[in-house]
């Protein structure tokens, strides 16, 4: 395959075949450049064919796919670096003299050329630079004439900031560039499933692995809290050595908590430890562990989300308006790092930043006369303050402050 010489040598190739205009007496004296289009005359009075590399797109085609003969069925690589180069061929006549047909001369003689080898050949790409390896790529380098509008014409040449001249337009595909990322290569596989059964049937779409549809939260409420427990449904849940893995972005490590007892293959039932210090409030992923009947492994099923929200109690309960010093007690604990703030009705206090785990906070609010229904936020998970068991459903009472 090719490496970051490629490019190189496309120009390097096209200028090669574009020397073939000198056989024509008229174009003897014909000189070849690959600069911008403001600086490519310069001092130059000759015949001059400018080829300026104006534009590099990725190849839709090639972008996602893997190189034959490179990777096998079941290996995994990097796809190659596909370019399409865009070409801007210009021609400049002897003097500068437009009353000459010099430059049209010398287009049709260039045009003519590509026209007749639309295919970029191994050794022509390997004289003209080598080293770059696209002579080796299995595609094909093909040149094709890219018709350009007025639109695109004038925004081309006033990009280049200069008057513009006879000039046309050329698409070169495509350009491999092989990745440096080596290739996964797996071992052959042996056995396909326990004893070499080799695939399983079923009667429904539902896959044979265990997986997790739903958590439900108690009393439909929004979040669980410490001691509650979750209900967590799917299928193919039912085996040996079972147990649901919790996870929070605090924890340096997972936590498995084994699962209540009465569980089926599509049901299973855990509880959420009472451990203010070790599970912080916020939004936990979980999964289930199980090993299988008939397999010596376990498997894990897919993650689902819920948030632990914390408990909490307040003091004082009534206090005069003005500026009041609440205190908050937390379970969960707060830990470094937590976001908090303690809502008053309408009104959002911002908590402190904490240096260590702590299960107070303290809050100054100034509030006017008037009862307060209180939350405590904590990493975008709030306190429970609507009783849901109920229909309809009602405010918890017991989280509310009466300023007087």
């Amino acid at each position: 395959m090719s490496n970051a010489l490629a490019i190189a040598a496309v120009t390097a190739t096209l200028e090669a075949i574009l020397g073939q205009v000198t056989s024509d007496p008229n174009l003897a004296d014909t000189q070849f450049t690959a600069m911008p289009p403001d600086k490519a005359r310069g001092t130059i009075t000759s015949n001059q064919l400018n080829l300026f590399l104006y534009q590099v797109l990725p190849d839709a085609a090639w972008r996602n796919r893997d190189v034959p003969r490179q990777v096998k069925p079941g290996e995994t690589g990097m796809s190659p670096l596909a370019l399409n180069l865009h070409y801007l061929m210009t021609v400049f006549g002897r003097e500068n003299d437009n009353s000459q047909p010099f430059d049209h001369h010398l287009l049709g003689k260039a045009m003519s050329i590509l026209y007749d080898h639309a295919l970029l050949g191994p050794d022509e790409i390997k004289l003209a630079l080598p080293g770059s390896g696209l002579e080796q790529q299995v595609e094909r380098v093909r040149i094709t004439l890219q018709p350009l509008s007025l639109e695109d014409i004038s925004k081309l040449w006033t990009g280049f900031a200069t008057q513009y001249r006879l000039s046309v337009g050329y698409d070169v595909s495509v350009v491999l560039i092989d990745s440096t990322q080596p290739v996964r290569t797996p071992l052959p596989v042996l056995t396909r499933g326990p004893q070499d059964k080799g695939p399983s049937a079923r009667g429904n779409l539902i896959p044979p692995f265990p997986a997790l549809d739903s958590v439900q939260l108690p009393n439909q409420q929004v979040s669980v809290r410490l001691g509650e427990t979750l209900t967590l449904t799917g299928h193919d849940l039912d085996g040996t050595n079972l147990g649901v893995v919790f996870n929070h972005p605090l924890w340096t490590l997972p936590v498995e908590v084994a699962p209540l007892s009465g569980g089926s293959s599509t049901q299973v039932t855990v509880q959420i430890p009472n451990q203010p210090a070790v599970w912080p409030a916020g939004f936990y992923t979980l999964a289930v562990a199980v090993q299988r009947p008939g397999e010596t492994y376990r498997r894990t099923t897919n993650e689902l989300s819920f948030s632990l929200a914390p408990s909490i109690t307040i003091a004082p309960q009534t206090a005069a308006a003005g500026s009041i010093a609440y205190t908050v007690n937390s379970s969960p604990e707060v830990w470094p790092g937590q976001i908090t703030s303690l809502l008053l009705s309408d009104q959002d206090m911002p908590g402190p930043a904490l240096s260590t785990q702590t299960a107070t906070l303290t809050f100054t609010a100034t509030l006017a006369k008037g009862d307060y229904y209180v939350r405590l936020r904590v990493d975008g998970v709030d306190s429970l303050l609507v009783n849901r068991a109920v229909t309809p459903p009602v405010f918890d009472p017991t989280q509310k402050v009466t300023v007087t």
